[in-house]
């Protein structure tokens, strides 16, 4: 760590030491704090004119336009409709979300909803909600208080509820002074929170951005510049490095890769609306990011769960699912001229209107979208995971499999245990699935099983996890993954790789995993294990709420909504013992989280066998559109030393090879 950097750290530490104990001007006096911070804003109605004159000229084209409640009303109703019911459920107390206080989210679907209906109901729950709050909450003190990232959150939050809600006659001056005397004190404390280094993840890029909004919007501050610049700097830094080189976040979460995505997404809008300099490079890693998520997403626009993953979104411009990539993918087609963004939104997206204006509504219909021009199957060697498709069509068949690091390499705080696990999606529905978070505190069990081993559809020797929990955010040890090959061709993908995570026992054992995609439709897993001594090995498949039994030994078949069906067999070259665990607690198993603070059973296969090491496994994972009855006719090929080295299908006649350096595909 750089002396400049130890000497800024002690700076903020001490900054937040006598803020504590002598916070500065009090949200209850802020005439005297504007006044010596901004005396043009305590003159008279200044206040009231910069907000509906000046600060609209500073944000977001669509949050000052007046035509864009209009615009979303005649093209996405039914959007509309949904945010509409959201703020109702606010204002009656009835909201069946955990719309989170501190961070002060609601404030914008109340604000967005006037907007949309020129009901002023909706601006009198946010003046007096937000008023409350500020009254019960002085700053620098209490739960509100002890992370930057939500403070930032309620700042950006406060200035969409400013800026919707500017010519409403519910927002009277003093509770505006109000407001921007606290949007002062939130900025102050955001600055003495900023640090060089990224060991904070997304909670310093997201309150970079807090401190970004305030410094822009509100240069009326005399110290608005100084924070516009320390913002931009610790943004621009942060990018180089917490974005790696192929746009995977560091952390190795879609949920944060989104948070990530999102802040850089308004700092480059922001900047531009206001002619700030970026340097091109940031806009270059933010379209990797967004090509990251088109490359691992379902058909349906949503983000699988890799990580930790908490529900919560940077803003909520619209009424998604948490993990709906679709107006991501708008904004980022509209910012960017991409159509391949464009198409992966599906079509008209609220956030674009919101951020851009009804131009961006009728940009989508004026420009074609179309599906990525690259090959479907794609890696992601830096970030660490592997993509393999067989088309961009809304039924095709999609795999990711986990190549990288647990989390980010300081901390591993928002990773998994999940090294060379194996996600898949059949004809397009999700059926071999990450088990999500479900919780970060409160019941250490969980917390740990989510993330381990246990809870991902890899190899468990043991019954060990690859790696040990230490708190709710650490690991004891980061083990490593290397990919050792990668190819894709139009007959066939091939990935190779292995990890370390096992070589801690005290025989250690190496897991290298080989996953062969033979176009267009079916998965043989390669899995060796190396090692001296007897192990138990469990070869695990984690699936979605789909119906899953044990058919003729050792298959099993999965079958999907639409009545697909995934048929899953190993060929070992030992006995195997079949289970499916669902819903157990002594050891759990057999759990999924689809959101936060939200567990239910489902179908965890488990293959278990008891082998003297080196050994290998061939598993076959066979997407079945007729969702037929019976398994398929396939028998395994074995080598001179007994371990299996192909499988041959019987329909259509088909036999695929492999040896530890080569595959080939032999079609009838």
């Amino acid at each position: 760590m750089r002396f400049a950097e130890l000497a800024y750290r002690g700076w903020c530490e001490a900054a937040r030491w006598l803020e504590r104990v002598a916070p500065p001007e009090l949200p209850d006096r802020p005439e005297a704090l504007l006044a010596r911070h901004a005396p043009e804003l305590v003159e008279g109605d200044t206040a009231q004119q910069v907000l509906r004159e000046t600060v609209p000229a500073r944000f977001f084209a669509g949050a000052a336009h007046p035509e864009t409640a209009a615009a979303l009303l005649a093209t996405l109703g039914s959007e509309c409709d949904r945010l509409v019911k959201a703020a109702d459920a606010f204002v009656d107390r009835q909201s069946d979300r955990p719309w989170d206080p501190c961070r002060h989210q609601w404030v914008v679907p109340l604000a967005q909803a006037r907007a949309l209906t020129g009901d002023e109901r909706y601006a009198d729950a946010c003046v007096q909600a937000l008023g409350a709050w500020l009254d019960a909450h002085p700053s620098g003190t209490g739960a509100s208080w002890t992370s930057a990232f939500d403070v930032s959150l309620r700042v950006m939050a406060w200035c969409w509820a400013l800026v919707l809600l500017r010519d409403s006659p519910a927002v009277p001056s003093p509770w505006l002074q109000h407001v921007l005397a606290a949007i002062w004190l939130h900025a102050t404390h955001l600055r003495r929170d900023l640090a060089y280094s990224g060991a904070r993840g997304t909670d310093l890029v997201g309150a970079a951005l807090g401190l970004y909004y305030a410094g822009t919007l509100f240069r009326e501050f005399r110290e608005a510049e100084r924070w516009r610049e320390v913002a931009a700097r610790v943004l621009i830094t942060e990018c180089d490095a917490q974005i790696c080189r192929d746009g995977v976040h560091f952390e190795r979460s879609t949920c944060h890769h989104r948070y990530a995505l999102d802040a850089y997404l308004h700092f480059l809008l922001l900047a531009r609306r206001n002619g700030l300099p970026v340097p091109d490079h940031v806009g270059d890693r933010v379209q990797q990011m967004i090509e990251f998520l088109l490359a691992i997403g379902h058909a349906d626009g949503t983000i699988p769960p890799i990580g930790d993953d908490d529900g919560g979104c940077l803003l909520p411009l619209a009424v998604r699912r948490g993990r709906d990539a679709r107006g991501v993918f708008g904004v980022g087609g509209v910012l960017f001229e991409r159509r391949d963004f464009l198409w992966a939104a599906g079509g008209r997206v609220a956030e674009a209107a919101w951020l851009f204006g009804p131009e961006a509504l009728s940009t989508v219909d004026g420009r074609a979208a179309a599906p990525p021009p690259q090959h479907a199957s794609r890696v992601f060697p830096s970030g660490g995971y592997a993509s393999i498709r067989s088309g961009w069509e809304p039924d095709a068949h999609h795999a990711i499999i986990d190549i990288g690091p647990i989390g980010c390499p300081i901390s591993g705080g928002h990773g998994h245990a999940d090294l060379l696990s194996i996600q898949c999606a059949i004809f397009g529905e999700p059926c071999l699935v990450d088990a999500g978070t479900y919780s970060y505190t409160g019941d250490a069990p969980w917390r740990d099983f989510f993330r381990s081993t246990a809870a991902h559809s890899t190899v468990i020797v043991d019954g060990a996890s690859q790696a040990q929990p230490a708190g709710p955010f650490g690991w004891r040890g980061q083990p490593r993954v290397r990919l050792r090959e990668w190819h894709s061709t139009p007959e066939f993908d091939f990935l190779d790789a292995e990890h370390d995570g096992y070589l801690v026992l005290p025989d250690p054992v190496r897991h290298r995993r080989r996953v062969i995609f033979v176009k267009p439709g079916y998965w043989i897993v390669v899995d060796d294990l190396t090692g001296a001594a007897r192990h138990q090995i469990d070869l695990t498949f984690q699936f979605g709420a789909l119906a899953v039994s044990l058919g003729v030994h050792p298959w099993a078949r999965a079958e999907t909504r639409q009545g697909h069906v995934l048929w899953i067999c190993p060929f070992p070259a030992a006995p195997v013992q079949p289970a499916l665990k669902y819903g157990e607690t002594a050891p759990i198993r057999g759990w999924i989280s689809p959101e936060y603070g939200d567990r239910q059973p489902a179908p965890m296969l488990i293959y278990t066998f008891a082998v003297a090491l080196p050994w290998r496994i061939v598993t076959l994972l066979l997407p079945d559109r007729q969702g037929l009855a019976s398994p398929p006719a396939v028998r395994a090929i074995y080598d001179d030393t007994g371990r299996p080295a192909g499988l041959a299908f019987e329909r259509p006649r088909r036999l695929v090879r492999f040896d530890d350096h080569a595959v080939s595909v032999e079609r009838e």
